[in-house]
C-alpha cells in the first residue's frame, strides 16, 4: 500500500531494486492481477509474503450481510494461503449505520471468529486483529486498543487469532507497551508495522499516516517493545498518504526504506 500506484510486477521490480524480499500484499491489486498469478510472480522474484490485508468487517447487524462477510472472508484466508503467508490482518468493521451500541459491534467480532479461527487454521493462516486509531471507531474498526483486540484474541487459541502491533494506531496509548508484553507472552504478536504520525492530518484522515522520521513516534522505542516481547519476524511499513502516492513509487520505496535502516535498525 506505500506504493500503491506500482503494478504488482513494477512492485517487484522495485523491491528487487531496493533490496527488499519481504512485501505485505493487499487483497485489491492481488485479486486485481489474479491470485494464482500474484503468487508465481513473487515467488519467482524470491520475495516472501509476510501478510494479506485485509479481512475483517464483522460487526453489520443484518443476518445476509453477516454471512456474506464470512465468504469474503474465507476468501481472503483461501488467498492468503495461495500467495503463502500465514497471516492475514484484520480490520474489524465499525458501527453499523444508526447503532451505537460498540459492545455488541465488538461480540459479532467474536462470533464471526468463533466460525473463521478454525477455517484459517485449517488453511495454516493466522488472523491478525489490528486495533486502529479511536478515530476511526464509528465507521472502520470498534477496536481502538491492544487490550481490546487482546480481549477478543484471548478468547481463541494463539495459532488462531493474535494482534497487529502498528505504530500509527497504538502510539498515544500508555497502556500499549504493558499489552505488547502481554501479547508477546501468549504468542500473539502476529505482526508489527510502522507508519509516523504527522500533523494537521488530511481531511477525510485515512491517508494521513506519514512517512518514517517525519512524525512524533519514537520508532526505535516501539521496536524495542516488541522485541522485548519476544517478536521476531517481519516488520512492515503501511503508508497511506497521497503525497507519497502522488509521487514516483519506486523513488517512494527506496526512501522508505533508507528511513527504515535511519529510523528503525540504525
Amino acid at each position: 500500500m506505500t506504493v500503491k500506484h506500482l503494478s504488482l510486477p513494477e512492485l517487484v521490480d522495485a523491491c528487487r531494486e531496493s533490496g527488499v524480499t519481504n512485501v505485505g500484499l493487499w487483497r485489491e491489486p492481488v485479486q486485481t492481477y489474479g491470485v494464482e498469478r500474484t503468487a508465481e510472480l513473487v515467488r519467482d522474484a524470491g520475495l516472501t509474503v509476510t501478510t494479506l490485508c485485509r479481512g475483517g468487517f464483522f460487526t453489520a447487524l443484518d443476518p445476509d450481510e453477516r454471512a456474506a462477510a464470512l465468504a469474503d472472508n474465507r476468501r481472503a484466508v483461501d488467498e492468503a494461503a495461495t500467495l503463502g503467508t500465514d497471516t492475514l490482518v484484520l480490520v474489524s468493521g465499525g458501527l453499523p449505520a444508526g447503532s451505537k451500541d460498540l459492545h455488541g459491534a465488538r461480540e459479532r467480532i467474536a462470533d464471526a471468529l468463533t466460525v473463521l479461527g478454525p477455517y484459517a487454521e485449517d488453511h495454516g493462516v493466522k488472523l491478525a486483529i489490528e486495533p486502529l486509531h479511536p478515530m476511526y471507531a464509528s465507521d472502520r474498526c470498534v477496536v481502538s486498543t491492544l487490550t481490546q483486540a487482546l480481549d477478543l484474541a484471548e478468547r481463541f487459541p494463539a495459532h488462531q487469532v493474535g494482534v497487529t502491533v502498528d505504530t500509527y494506531h497504538i502510539w498515544w496509548d500508555d497502556q500499549a507497551p504493558a499489552q505488547i508484553a502481554r501479547a508477546g507472552a501468549g504468542g500473539r504478536i502476529h505482526t508489527f508495522q510502522l507508519a509516523d504520525w504527522t500533523t494537521p492530518l488530511p481531511e477525510g484522515v485515512l491517508n494521513g499516516r506519514g512517512q518514517i522520521g517525519d512524525g512524533a513516534i519514537d520508532m526505535r522505542e516501539w521496536l524495542g517493545h516488541v522485541t522485548a516481547a519476544g517478536y521476531a519476524g517481519a516488520i512492515e511499513v503501511e503508508l497511506f498518504n497521497d503525497a507519497l502516492w502522488a509521487r514516483d513509487g519506486r523513488e517512494v520505496l527506496a526512501e522508505t526504506a533508507a528511513r527504515f535502516v535511519e529510523h528503525v535498525v540504525r
